[in-house]
């Protein structure tokens, strides 16, 4: 009898059991901190919640989050081939080099992929792609919802990702995820990095309730709040019908309309500072912080700080240090990630890929101008190759490498110029020599 109770109920035990673990997935996905704040937002000490959406309606948020990505992706990306010792040549990078710098996937260029990937870098910590693969050839890279994707452990200790497509989750290996991690992994979870927008909270709230104060202010008209006094006292359907009247001299469309008053009743004005109006030193002090969140210097954004101006060479400093100590870091990240996740599965373990940074100076022709002088000279480069940078047609001839001292080629150095070269050959022809130590030229 008691067999045949356990037989019975083994399948309601077993159910039972994959229901709990279903359940207990489902609690672990919704109760996700770092995805659903992103979504839902977290509340500031401000009293502001503090979303994606809330944050980039922050100017500063924007252009921080803007500015790094146009600035990543703008880079050409390209791919290159160790060969002996340390030399390496580009190449296509066969299906690999085809899907980052052709065609990422049916939809986008490769500036709009990067700058898609990059701005969600820099927003969640976090950037995720699906690889979409014909057997083990890659053919494109489709880019996923940084909030609608999540890795998790297995109870093996394998990581595997958690994606919400429509509404149905779903479980991908990590083969199929290509994913960018920001700044901070491992710090929290090995396998996330840390979200600006959910550890600034606090600043970024107090940035939106200091927009929200002065653009209240400004909505008034920069009128003063004021007082009105009466020696009488107002019955209730009196104190009604004068809020009714007060609220028609309210708002910024009504600046300077003539208020009557009447049965007694005297209008006293509060005092309004400009500079509290405005707020000028509360909202500069937001944006200098909110930028710390990003390692953006305010100058790049168009804020100056008190006293300085927005040029001169100072300022110029400042970028290099933004594109060293902020764009080049992203950079060296994705390269990584390339090599680890989409070149070392390929099999050939001898490309790389690598953001030009040169392009940087694309705009600048007084310090491309200066750079490709110093490399054609200096002999590192040929001029056909600086020409290549101008995207100008080869000169023939113009492909040896060349040393500033008499910008001759480089298996010519020390050897008589054509002059001498010339005045020998005239002498040996006509017979004249340096004779006895004599002087040629006597």
């Amino acid at each position: 009898m008691g067999f045949l109770i356990k037989a019975v109920a083994a399948p309601f035990k077993l159910y039972q059991a994959i229901a709990d673990e279903v359940a207990k997935d489902r609690r672990l996905w919704l109760s996700d901190g770092s995805a659903w704040s992103q979504v839902l937002g977290r509340e500031s000490a401000s009293g502001k919640i503090v979303s994606m959406d809330s944050a980039m309606q922050l100017a500063t948020v924007w252009a921080c989050i803007k500015l790094t990505a146009q600035a990543v992706s703008c880079l050409p990306l390209a791919m290159y081939e160790k060969r002996e010792g340390e030399d390496h040549v580009r190449v296509d990078g066969g299906d690999v080099g085809e899907v980052l710098t052709e065609s990422p996937n049916e939809d986008q260029t490769p500036l709009e992929f990067w700058e898609c990937m990059v701005a969600w870098l820099v927003t969640c910590g976090n950037a995720y792609a699906v690889r979409e693969t014909t057997g083990p050839r890659l053919t494109s890279l489709q880019p996923l919802l940084s909030t609608q994707c999540a890795p998790r452990r297995d109870s093996d200790g394998v990581l595997v990702y958690k994606v919400n497509d429509r509404g149905k989750i779903e479980t991908l290996p990590r083969e199929k995820i290509f994913h960018l991690k920001g700044f901070g992994q491992g710090l929290k979870d090995l396998d996330l990095g840390l979200s600006p927008i959910a550890y600034g909270v606090n600043s970024l709230g107090s940035a939106m309730s200091a927009d929200e104060a002065a653009g209240k202010i400004f909505g008034n008209g920069m009128q003063a709040s004021g007082v009105l006094s009466s020696d009488q006292v107002l019955k209730p359907d009196q104190r009604t019908q004068l809020q009714a009247i007060m609220q028609s001299y309210a708002g910024s469309s009504r600046a300077g309309k003539m208020m009557i008053l009447e049965a007694g009743l005297t209008y006293n004005q509060l005092s309004l500072n400009p500079d509290d109006a405005q707020m000028l030193e509360t909202r500069r002090f937001s944006v200098e912080e909110v930028c710390r969140w990003w390692g953006v210097p305010p100058i790049i954004i168009g804020h100056a700080g008190e006293g300085q101006t927005m040029w001169g060479s100072g300022v110029e400093q400042i970028l290099l240090s933004w594109l060293t100590l902020g764009i080049d870091p992203i950079c060296d990240r994705i390269e990584g990630r390339i090599r680890k996740q989409l070149i070392r599965p390929s099999g050939n373990r001898r490309l790389f890929a690598e953001f030009n940074r040169e392009a940087l100076l694309q705009m600048d022709s007084t310090a491309k101008a200066n750079f490709l002088s110093s490399m054609v000279q200096n002999g590192l480069m040929d001029r056909n190759e600086g020409r290549r940078k101008l995207n100008l047609p080869n000169r023939e001839g113009a492909d040896k490498l060349t040393a500033q001292t008499n910008l001759a080629p480089l298996d010519r150095l020390g050897a008589a110029g054509d002059a001498n070269s010339a005045r020998s050959a005239m002498q040996a022809w006509l017979g004249i020599g340096n004779e006895g130590g004599r002087d040629e030229r006597s």
